[in-house]
Order: C-alpha cells, then sequence, then structure tokens
C-alpha cells in the first residue's frame, strides 16, 4: 500500500500556534500576579491566618495589547491594602516592545492612520491618533537628546559627508542637506558624532555645522576626511585651523574618470589605485605624475589636468601610520551610513518639513551606531603616539 500523505494547513497551524502563545501569556502574568496579591495579604486565597496584613476582594479585568495578541489582565483588589505590581507598570495598556514598533514607525514616516491599521492586525488592538502622536513626539525627544549630546572625548579622525534628501517647499519639492559627521575616538572606536539640516552644502553651512561640533565639545582632531564639496576645505581650515584635510581617493577618482571614454576607464582606473599603494608620498608623488603622462600619452588631457591638480590633496593621510592608511583616506565608513539612510527614507519620499528628514536620519544614524557597527574596534590609535 502507499505511504499515506499528511498535509498540513499552514495558516490554521500558525493561527492555533499563535493563540496557543496569547494564552500561555495570559495565564502567566495572571499566576504572577496572583503570586504578588497573595505576598501582599500574607495568606494564599481561602487560608486563615493570624498575621495577615488585608483581605482578597475579587478582582477587575484590563486589556494589555502585547506582541503576542490582546490578552485580558484579572487585576487582583485587595481591602485593607492598595495593592501594586511590580510586573505591569500602572496605567499601562501596551507591552513596551508594542509601543517601540509604533515609534519605530513613526520614525519611519508611516501615517498616523497606518499606525492605527497596523496596530489593529498585529496586536489585536487599535490606537488612537493622540496616542500614535504622543510617541511620536516622545521618539523625536530621544533622537534630539541624542544628537545634541556632549562630545567628551577627543578624536583624532573625523570624516564629514552631506546627503540630499527631498523636501516639501511650498507645494514644490526640493533637496535638503543632511549633514552628518563621524569620528573614531581616542580608544579607536568609531562613533556618530554629528548629523544637522543645511539647506545646501555652501561654506556658511559647513562653517556653522562645523562651529555646533565644536561647540558640542570635538576636540583632537588630527585629521578630516571629506569630499571637497563646496566650501568644505575653507570651512574646516577657519573652525579647526589645526587639522589637516584630506581629499577622499574614491571621489578623486570619480573625478578622473568622469573625464575618460567608457571604453578605458578601467585601464585608468587601475592607474589610480597604483598612486595609493606606493609604499611613501615620494613614491606617491613620482607615481601620480607618471599617471598624468601617461593620460596625456592617451589623449586624456582633461583628465591628465584633473591628477596634476589633485593628486596632493589626496596624499594627506600619509603623514600618519601606516597601518592606518586604507582606513584614513576614504570616506567610505561614512558612505555607508549614507546608503543606509538613503535606504530607510527612501519609503518616505518627499518630507513635510527638514525637521522630519533630520530626525528620521538621525534616528537611523543612532540604531546603527548603537549596533555592532559602533562596538568594534576601528583602528590602533596609540600608533598616533609613537
Amino acid at each position: 500500500m502507499p505511504d499515506p500523505i499528511v498535509s498540513l494547513n499552514e495558516e490554521s497551524l500558525r493561527a492555533d500556534l499563535g493563540e496557543l502563545v496569547r494564552r500561555t501569556v495570559e495565564d502567566t502574568l495572571n499566576g504572577l500576579l496572583g503570586e504578588e496579591a497573595g505576598d501582599l495579604v500574607g495568606a494564599e486565597r481561602h487560608e486563615r491566618t493570624a498575621d495577615r496584613e488585608a483581605y482578597r476582594a475579587g478582582h477587575y479585568e484590563r486589556k494589555l495589547a502585547t506582541t503576542s495578541g490582546e490578552v485580558t489582565i484579572r487585576m487582583p483588589k485587595l481591602k485593607g491594602m492598595r495593592f501594586t505590581t511590580a510586573i505591569i507598570e500602572r496605567y499601562r495598556r501596551r507591552e513596551t516592545s508594542v509601543e517601540e514598533a509604533m515609534i519605530e514607525m513613526c520614525l519611519a514616516g508611516v501615517s498616523t492612520r497606518r499606525i492605527e491599521d497596523v496596530s489593529e492586525m498585529l496586536w489585536g488592538s487599535s490606537v488612537s491618533a493622540a496616542t500614535v502622536s504622543n510617541l511620536s513626539e516622545r521618539a523625536f525627544e530621544a533622537v534630539e537628546e541624542w544628537r545634541n549630546r556632549p562630545l567628551e572625548r577627543a578624536y583624532p579622525y573625523a570624516c564629514v559627508d552631506g546627503i540630499y534628501l527631498k523636501r516639501s517647499w511650498g507645494g514644490s519639492y526640493e533637496n535638503v542637506a543632511v549633514m552628518v559627521a563621524i569620528g573614531v575616538n581616542d580608544d579607536g572606536y568609531r562613533e556618530v558624532i554629528g548629523a544637522a539640516e543645511g539647506f545646501t552644502e555652501s561654506a556658511e553651512c559647513w562653517r556653522e555645522f562645523l562651529s555646533w561640533l565644536r561647540s558640542r565639545g570635538l576636540r583632537g582632531v588630527r585629521m578630516f576626511t571629506g569630499d571637497k564639496a563646496a566650501g568644505m576645505v575653507g570651512a574646516i581650515a577657519e573652525v579647526f585651523p589645526g587639522a589637516a584635510y584630506q581629499r577622499c581617493t574614491v571621489h578623486f577618482y570619480r573625478n578622473v574618470l568622469a573625464r575618460v571614454p567608457n571604453s578605458r576607464r578601467p585601464t585608468v582606473a587601475a592607474m589610480l589605485k597604483a598612486i595609493h599603494a606606493m609604499e611613501s608620498r615620494e613614491a606617491s608623488e613620482a607615481k601620480a605624475i607618471e599617471v598624468a603622462g601617461e593620460l596625456e600619452r592617451m589623449r586624456l588631457g582633461e583628465a591628465a589636468r584633473v591628477v596634476r591638480e589633485g593628486f596632493t590633496e589626496t596624499l594627506t593621510y600619509t603623514r600618519f601610520p601606516r597601518e592606518h592608511w586604507r582606513r584614513i583616506r576614504s570616506n567610505n565608513a561614512i558612505e555607508r551610513l549614507n546608503r543606509e539612510i538613503r535606504r530607510r527614507t527612501r519609503v518616505v519620499g518627499a518630507f513635510p518639513d527638514g525637521r522630519s528628514a533630520l530626525m528620521l536620519a538621525t534616528a537611523r544614524l543612532k540604531y546603527v551606531a548603537e549596533s555592532e557597527w559602533g562596538s568594534r574596534r576601528y583602528l590602533d590609535v596609540t600608533l598616533l603616539d609613537e
């Protein structure tokens, strides 16, 4: 006989398991509340003791939204004593993880109506528009506090860049720049040290951004790495006169390759990378001059001009320990954060104002900084003192 075929209704099984988990959570919470009531009274249910301090007087029911669904809590009532519990915060109607999920939806730009619908589907209970608004404000306060926190350490290396997001301006949509800075602290760990709104990456905006970082305590910076945005270099020299400037090598390559035909870009890219693969600054300078001459022989005069005029500011990293060179000569670390911001904000489209764009970008930066990204040692900064 053929073996019997067993089929499972996956949807029904998932629903049954979800209900089992919900009931388990409900029974566990009610059991813990009963134990707490017994400890306060000094006697179990229906037990008579001489040293009891209060009497049970039934219970009242309340709802609690959890990630397992809405559960019914039977809160004990006592005579001669007020019942207080350490299990569930007074007046709380939602589990903390539920509130955190709603806050994340607020920061992601999800509409209030949509959050109400999602909470109804996931947790079996909807939330009011006022609750969503309060959660949003609470989230923004926490993010803003983190964004303006004092910088209490020295940061030998810093990397700055800007990312453009769309926002509404009187019925039209224009770009708003979110300026981001990360630093490597004196223990060698990366930190997000700043994020602020700027209308453009102008010299004035960079000056204000860098001055704001300095007012919060940014100090000890030996080198800034950036993509040579308009006004960036002058602003760094003005606000942090003792810090060197390193032009991102990757952006330098892009500027050169933009003046090279597609068919020759792989060859030219290999030539450019050879400049920064040298063992010393002198060797890199000699290689850059050689590459410029070769580009001229290839009849790529415009690309050769960009190399001759720009290679010097891409070699600032050679003043520092060789073990740091690969990581400090480009702003790849901050580009990774920019891609994360872009991915997170793409679902929003155009922001209603600059503050909401800044808050969502900062919230994402805070999340990344508190993850493995900020918990791994990035550089051995003790080499700077040798």
